[in-house]
C-alpha cells in the first residue's frame, strides 16, 4: 500500500503532519489513528454526525471535490461553524491526487 502526507492543522493552531496516510482510509481513519485533535468521528465514519468536519485548504478543493448531498445534509445540521470549503473527513479517501493536502480541523459546533 502506498503512504501520503496530509497536514491537519488542528483547533489550538498546532499543524500536524502525517507522512504515513495510506491509500483508501478515510481522512477521519487517519486522524484518530495519529491522534488529531479534535477529530473524534464519533458515529465511526457513517455520515451520521459531525464531529470529524474540517475545511479543506482553497487550493485542494478541486481535486477533493464536493460533499454529496447526503454529506451536505449534515454539514447544514453544523451550519453554525459550516463554510464553503467544509468537509467531513470520513467522507474523503486518501488516494494519490491528495498527497500533501492541508485540512483545518473546525470548531465544534453548538449543536
Amino acid at each position: 500500500m502506498s503512504a501520503y502526507i496530509v497536514t491537519f492543522v488542528e483547533p489550538s493552531g498546532a499543524e500536524r503532519q502525517i507522512d504515513n496516510a495510506e491509500d483508501g482510509l478515510s481522512l477521519m481513519e487517519i486522524a484518530r489513528q495519529n491522534g488529531v485533535e479534535g477529530i473524534m468521528g464519533d458515529c465511526g465514519g457513517a455520515c451520521s454526525c459531525a464531529t470529524c468536519h474540517v475545511y479543506v485548504a482553497e487550493e485542494w478543493l478541486a481535486k477533493v471535490g464536493a460533499p454529496d448531498d447526503i454529506e451536505f445534509d449534515m454539514l447544514d445540521m453544523v451550519s453554525d461553524v459550516t463554510k464553503d470549503n467544509s468537509r467531513l473527513s470520513c467522507q474523503i479517501r486518501m488516494r494519490e491526487e491528495l498527497d500533501g493536502l492541508k485540512l483545518t480541523v473546525a470548531p465544534n459546533s453548538s449543536f
